[in-house]
This record gives C-alpha cells, sequence and structure tokens, in this order.
C-alpha cells in the first residue's frame, strides 16, 4: 500500500523519566517490610524495598530527536508541538490518551498547522498520541516532559488502547500474601500494606481482580503525591469553617472554599468531597450558612456525617458567564481539572475516592462532570439533574457510579428530564462497559408509583463497581426531601453518606 502519510523518524537521545512510582511497604503492625519484591510485570520493571521499606520504580529512560522527511503530508514533534504539514484542507484528527486508556484530546484540525500537546496533559507520565489524516495513521508514545519513543504506524484502535491499559503492581515477601493492585496513575505515590495468613483484600477480593478500568470496590487507598508534603496554597482569607483561596485558570480568577478534617494528618490519604452550588447560591453558602432548606449543613450535609473525620471537602465558585455555571463552552472543566491536580498536589488525596456533589444547576454541572471525568471521579451525586443551560461534553465512555434524587413534582427539572442524563451513564456502566440501558423502563414503573415515601431504584444490570440509583419522593425542586414533617426531618444525607461510602 502506498504511503500517503509520512512519520517523523525519531531515535533516542536525551534521557528523561517517563514516570517515577514510590513508595513504602508495612506489615498490619506498621513495621517496614524490607527486602520485598516490587514490580510492574507488564512493564518488566523490577526493585526492592530497602531498609525502610521503601521503593522506587522508573520507567525505562527515554528522550527524542526528530529527523524531519521533507515530503507532502507528514507529522513530527519536537518540544511537545506536534506539526503536521499536507497540500490541501484535508481534515486532521488528533486524540491522545493517557497511560489507561482514557482520552484527554480529541480534535479536528484542517490543512497545516501545529498543536501543543502539552497544553492537553495535567499530570506526569507516559501518553499516547494518534494522528489521522485521510487513511492514514501515525501513532507514537510520548511522556508529559515532551520526550517520545520510536513512532509506529498503522496502529489500529484497539492495540493502541491495550498498550494504554491499567498496570499491576505487585508486591512480594516471604511469610506474606502476595499483593497486587491495578494502578490508573504510574507517577504516584502509595502506601502498601501486607497481610499474613489469609489472602489480602485490600482491593476487595481474595487476590485482587485485575480491571482494565476503574477500582475494585473497597480497594486500598491510592495516595496522591501531596501526601507527606506541607501545602503551599496561599489562602486569602478564613471564614467559619474553611478557608478561602483563589487561582487563575483559562484566563478567569475561580474562587474555591477548603475545609480540612480535624487533626488532618499529611500522611493519611483523605477522601474528597466537591460541593457544587446551586441558582442563587455561592460556594461559600456551602461552607457555613444559617440553616435552611438549602443549606441545613455545611457541604450538602456531609461534613456532620463524617464522624471520623476521613473527608476534605472543596466548595467551588461558578458563576463567571452571568449564570451560577457556565452554558456555552468548558472552561469550568479546567477549573476543575486544575483544582483538582491542586488538591492532589498540595494535601494527601486518595486518588481513588473523589467524589463530586450538586442541586439543581449544581446538579447539572456536577452531571457534565460525571461525562469526561470517570478516569478522576469515583461517583457523582446529583439532586434534580437536568440537561439544559449547561455545556455538557461528549461522554468519554467510561463507567462511574451515580445517583440522583428527584422530586416527582419538580416544576423547574422535571422529573422527565432525568432519562436523557441517566441514559448516558448507563449506556456504559454494564458488564464490560456495555449499554443497559433498557432498565429505565423498569425504575420508571418501581420509582413513580410508590405511595407516601421516598423509594429508590438500585440498577440490576450495571457493573457492581459503578451501581447507580435513583430516588424519588412526593416534592418538588428541593434537594432536602423528605417522607413526613418539613426539610430538618430530610433522609437525603444519610442516603448519599451510605452512596459514598460504598466505595
Amino acid at each position: 500500500m502506498k504511503k500517503t502519510f509520512l512519520g517523523a523518524m525519531l531515535a533516542l537521545s536525551a534521557a528523561a523519566n517517563a514516570f517515577i512510582l514510590t513508595g513504602t511497604v508495612s506489615n498490619e503492625q506498621g513495621e517496614a517490610v524490607k527486602g520485598a519484591s516490587v514490580s510492574l510485570p507488564g512493564l518488566g520493571i523490577a526493585n526492592t524495598t530497602d531498609g525502610v521499606g521503601a521503593f522506587t520504580l522508573r520507567d525505562s529512560e527515554m528522550g527524542a530527536s526528530i529527523n524531519h522527511v521533507s515530503k507532502p503530508g507528514f507529522v513530527s514533534v519536537n518540544n511537545s508541538v506536534l506539526s503536521y504539514l499536507q497540500s490541501s484542507s484535508s481534515p486532521v484528527l488528533v486524540q491522545v490518551f493517557d497511560a489507561v486508556g482514557n482520552r484527554v484530546l480529541n480534535k479536528t484540525f484542517h490543512g497545516s498547522g501545529s498543536v501543543d500537546l502539552a497544553g492537553f496533559i495535567k499530570a506526569e507520565g507516559s501518553y499516547f498520541a494518534r494522528v489521522k489524516m485521510g487513511s492514514a495513521v501515525e501513532s507514537f508514545r510520548f511522556t508529559a516532559k515532551g520526550s517520545y519513543n520510536s513512532a509506529f504506524e498503522n496502529v489500529t484502535s484497539q492495540a493502541l488502547k491495550k498498550e494504554a491499559a491499567g498496570e499491576t503492581l505487585q508486591v512480594v515477601a516471604d511469610g506474606y500474601d502476595t499483593l497486587k493492585i491495578v494502578l490508573a496513575n504510574l507517577d504516584t505515590n502509595v502506601a502498601l500494606t501486607l497481610k499474613k495468613g489469609s489472602a489480602n483484600t485490600q482491593a476487595g477480593g481474595d487476590s485482587e481482580t485485575q480491571y482494565a478500568f476503574g477500582y475494585a470496590m473497597k480497594n486500598a487507598p491510592t495516595p496522591s503525591k501531596g501526601c507527606g508534603r506541607v501545602s503551599t496554597l496561599q489562602k486569602t482569607k478564613d471564614v467559619e469553617n474553611g478557608s478561602r483561596f483563589e487561582m487563575n485558570v483559562a484566563g478567569l480568577t475561580r474562587e474555591f472554599f477548603i475545609t480540612l478534617p480535624k487533626n488532618y494528618d499529611n500522611t493519611k490519604p483523605y477522601k474528597i468531597l466537591f460541593a457544587n452550588h446551586c441558582m442563587g447560591s455561592n460556594a461559600e453558602d456551602f461552607v457555613h450558612h444559617y440553616p435552611d432548606q438549602d443549606h441545613p449543613s455545611p457541604y450538602y450535609g456531609q461534613q456532620a456525617l463524617d464522624t471520623e473525620n476521613n473527608y476534605i471537602f472543596v466548595a467551588p465558585r461558578g458563576d463567571t458567564d452571568g449564570m451560577p455555571w457556565r452554558t456555552g463552552d468548558d472552561k469550568d472543566h479546567q477549573f476543575f481539572e486544575a483544582l483538582l491536580n491542586t488538591m492532589e498536589e498540595n494535601y494527601c488525596i486518595d486518588t481513588s475516592r473523589v467524589f463530586v456533589t450538586g442541586f439543581s444547576f449544581g446538579s447539572m454541572f456536577s452531571n457534565s462532570l460525571a461525562q469526561k471525568f470517570q478516569h478522576r471521579i469515583r461517583a457523582v451525586v446529583t439532586y434534580a439533574v437536568a440537561d439544559w443551560n449547561i455545556y455538557i461534553p461528549t461522554n468519554a465512555g467510561k463507567p462511574i457510579a451515580w445517583m440522583d434524587v428527584h422530586g416527582i413534582d419538580d416544576g423547574l427539572c422535571a422529573y422527565d428530564r432525568l432519562n436523557s442524563s441517566i441514559t448516558r451513564i448507563l449506556k456504559n456502566n454494564g458488564p464490560d462497559g456495555t449499554d443497559v440501558s433498557s432498565e429505565i423502563n423498569q425504575m420508571e414503573r418501581y420509582t413513580k408509583d410508590k405511595g407516601a415515601t421516598h423509594v429508590c431504584y438500585n440498577f440490576k444490570k450495571v457493573d457492581p463497581r459503578f451501581p447507580v440509583q435513583v430516588c424519588t419522593w412526593n416534592g418538588g425542586h428541593q434537594w432536602t426531601a423528605f417522607d413526613s414533617g418539613n426539610w430538618q426531618n430530610t433522609w437525603v444525607p444519610v442516603a448519599v453518606h451510605k452512596f459514598f461510602e460504598q466505595f
């Protein structure tokens, strides 16, 4: 077959690490396990723990220099800038995948030009790029720091995704059960505990079940880069129950509030909950507010239920385009991603337990995040979700745990609007990512004819790791649903806490 699309020939040169995986191994008594074998079998990388149980695994050293092929129709990469040249204005599809196979860029350009790949990746590690011009495809692997390895042509989508699948970290030590953990991010720090006498259950099974995407139920925490570090964030002021911060993202100054748990320990990975505000409220209202039906207690009632201080709470603020959350572009999504990165870099976060919730406009934004950030958000809970007046990206095609609380008589975000949102979720939440949206019919029969008390429907065909639940009640546009009495008798916070705590 004649080549109509010629790739740049890449030669190895200056070295750079694609990722650095560090961690510690201890036993159940907290004692360091020395001489344990720690490996990434899929990559052929191994090491042993030192005298304090610590280890480091590095990717093979690689770099790149570019030898251009000066013919009409070629692609090259230099200092993270991908350039493409052709003699026509035909479309050029550029896609970038992260190390676990999630697509982080999918854009079509025309004619000749260039794109800075570094602008679309937020974390260090290995990535895979694919450029398609006509029927020809050029694919290559690169790192966040701009180094590249040899190009390979005519790689199918399936093969690329397979190469980008999650890697298994394996720990073997005499006298202990073998531990296996699927890592979504190799450029991280982990704290591992080995057990004696029974199969290791850190990941929720006899020996951890391995998945191409997502975590097992009750998996071991996955510590962020901020573990062991002192935060460098500079607060702008203290408020009751938290602190205010600012950051600049996509040309906008963004406000957010953080509430740390009592006696915060920067060596303990904490769950994190982002609470998105509704119309008529702002971020600070969900940190502290005089009690009413929209704000009975901070962070949609979840802080009061965190009796063991296992959560970090964050309240971001929208309000940048005249609406509570942006309706025409992804700048709020860029804000969320930058904020999550910042939290993981400055605090000790369990990156496998990132939760998002919101009411009304806040539910629309939370649900829009569920379409794109399945690889980073474990579960989303919405109150009165709807697919209108909000920017909604193309669904990334991955499963995510999801729950909605909805009033049957909601006159603003009508109950019937739920269907389009939940259909997109269910299309990916069946076993092996299959479509189980047909079960919506059973849900509707169950939830609409329920009498005086609320009813929760748990979808039965979904992958158990990605549960989907819809709770309805005889009420209107209000998240503090109740069966009797008034909003002070709401059952919602407890139901939502139970949903989050199953992971």
